[in-house]
């Protein structure tokens, strides 16, 4: 009997073992097509005086940053997907509470290939730009030149895309893309900011046709995104957007030019610098000249940053069986 027992258990833990190598055979464990990387941090900095000779005002900065990607890919097709929330204040000692960053964007591109060797693929790209809060030009905080979804900007087109994966460099060429601009204030909207037709008043100044809350744009866009580790623990993030009207002005070209170096002191704290260019010949820069707000030519926007915080990065993998 224990004899009997002894074998009919050796028959179980090999038909056991055998049928677990079949399973492990037939279904592997392979990693998701989708990935997912989330990042969120805050940066600060803060300058105070005691007695100090050659003067200077107490300051305290702060920036709070996200960034959040989704992107699938197989042989043959990609679908890129990211969010970009970023808003920063600043109290300086005799002044109001003033923003210094604030934008929210969401990009989407899809793209495929004919085949799997070619690093050209066809390709269709979204893109929504707007802001969280008022943006004014200080010291007047009276008049508001710029709020959430005044404006808003939606680019949407087909194209083409070159992709070199081994260097993470990407180049998007579309000659059909569509550009949607909104003012959803209704004072931007009949000043006619941001492009907008703006509003008809008669001679008595009676408002005849308010101005118009959005502006529908065909033109061609190009561009890129190239991201690289320039040196240890010190990432280089480019990307330039160039697009032209083809009705209104063709040639007149709208820069959105961003340059981010990423240093890591830890895993938790990093250091970062970055500039941004904007040039739109549809924004018209407002300067204030003896308590009055005054509308003039566009002009080219230069923003500059340099941080150091704290920045947490968590990355989801999904494991399948199939």
């Amino acid at each position: 009997m224990f004899k009997k027992s002894i074998l009919l258990i050796a028959t179980l833990f090999i038909f056991h073992t055998g049928f677990s190598q079949v399973i492990r055979t037939k279904l592997p464990d392979t990693i998701s097509k989708w990935k997912s990387k989330n990042k969120v941090g805050f940066d600060i900095s803060q300058i105070s005086f005691v007695n100090w000779n050659a003067g200077g005002n107490n300051s305290i900065s702060g920036l709070i940053k996200g960034n959040f990607k989704r992107d699938y890919s197989n042989d043959k097709f990609k679908w890129k997907n990211e969010l970009v929330m970023r808003y920063g204040i600043n109290k300086q000692e005799g002044q109001e509470l003033r923003k210094t960053d604030d934008q929210f964007q969401l990009n989407s591109t899809f793209s495929h290939r004919s085949d799997t060797l070619s690093k050209w693929y066809y390709a269709g790209k979204f893109n929504f730009n707007t802001q969280f809060s008022n943006g004014y030009a200080y010291p007047n905080t009276d008049l508001a030149i710029s709020k959430p979804f005044a404006p808003a900007y939606l680019f949407l087109g087909i194209g083409a895309e070159y992709v070199l994966k081994e260097s993470d460099f990407r180049l998007y060429l579309s000659p059909l893309t569509q550009k949607t601009t909104f003012v959803l204030s209704e004072r931007l909207a009949n000043e006619g900011a941001f492009g907008v037709d703006k509003a008809i008043y008669d001679d008595s100044g009676n408002l005849v046709t308010p101005g118009k809350k959005s502006r529908t744009e065909i033109g061609v866009l190009l561009s890129s995104e190239w991201e690289t580790e320039i040196f240890k623990n010190m990432v280089l993030d480019h990307r330039i957007s160039l697009y032209s009207d083809y009705i209104n002005k063709f040639g007149n070209i709208d820069v959105n030019w961003q340059l981010q170096v990423e240093m890591t002191v830890n895993e938790y704290v990093k250091a970062s610098l970055g500039t941004q260019l904007i040039y739109d010949n549809d924004i018209k820069s407002k300067e204030e000249q003896d308590g009055m707000q005054i509308t003039k030519g566009p002009k080219i926007q230069l923003k500059q940053i340099m941080g150091i915080g704290i920045v947490y990065e968590f990355k989801k993998k999904t494991v399948t069986t199939g």
